[in-house]
């Protein structure tokens, strides 16, 4: 690896990954070059001439690593740091129900005029990020049930043209959420110690059961800040007790 090539961060905003990527590496004094590639066509370029086409990314001269495992970007920097302790499996399983639940209450509270605008300096439509919240935990359920790879277009398979109301994504929340208790009650390996081919690499199930348990977490306190910039207040806020042990960023969104 290139040590004299300065880091650069490739990230576009709302991006859960890429924002936790970039607090991570400021916390502990990593210097950066910030790329947001989000209606940056150069930015997009060099990203693709490093051979990526997701975000985000931590490069160093012509090799990169994805970062949406922090172990990963660790590894790649030669980083002397101890990360956190996950939580045990069952505990992310029920984690994972507070923030569905939830997530459907938000979705709810949106006004129905403001699911096609997007939200701050991301264009992306409401409507998809409500519906990407479940499809995260579903893409997963999908992926471990049929013995595939966890692919970035299975994660982000846009919304059915049937999920028009809030009504609808949220009934379609409550489907995934139960698809998902149906997985973890069949499956036979509750440590979740065997591995599992990503888009991001090769990951014990542990970890990626962690990150799509968080991810779909982040975006719900995404939802919560699109209800007090519409000054709604969300039905019943999840706490930081609720969200306690999930290595969520700091902040809700990019400022």
């Amino acid at each position: 690896m290139d040590t004299v090539a300065r880091v650069r961060v490739f990230w576009q905003p709302g991006c859960t990954s890429c924002l936790r990527t970039k607090e991570f590496l400021t916390k502990h004094g990593v210097d950066y070059e910030s790329i947001n590639v989000h209606g940056n066509p150069a930015g997009m370029e060099a990203l693709r001439q490093l051979g990526a086409r997701s975000v985000p990314v931590v490069a160093r001269g012509g090799e990169f690593v994805f970062a949406q495992s922090l172990a990963d970007v660790v590894r790649f920097l030669g980083l002397d740091i101890r990360l956190h302790d996950k939580l045990a499996p069952q505990r992310l399983v029920d984690k994972l129900g507070l923030v569905l639940n939830a997530a459907a209450r938000y979705v709810q509270q949106i006004p129905a005029e403001a699911l096609a605008r997007p939200f701050r300096n991301r264009n992306r439509p409401i409507r998809e990020l409500a519906h990407h919240v479940f499809r995260i935990p579903e893409a997963f359920v999908e992926a471990m049930r049929e013995g595939r790879e966890l692919t970035y277009e299975l994660i982000m398979q846009p919304p059915a043209a049937a999920l028009r109301t809030t009504a609808d994504i949220a009934r379609y929340g409550a489907g995934v959420l139960a698809a998902f208790r149906g997985w973890w009650q069949d499956y036979d390996d509750p440590s979740c110690q065997r591995m599992m081919d990503t888009y991001f690499g090769r990951h014990r199930v542990h970890d990626v059961l962690e990150r799509s348990v968080w991810h779909p977490a982040q975006h719900t306190r995404q939802l919560m800040l699109i209800l007090d910039s519409l000054q709604i207040e969300p039905d019943g806020r999840l706490t930081p007790a609720d969200l306690a042990g999930l290595p969520l960023p700091e902040k809700a969104w990019d400022d």
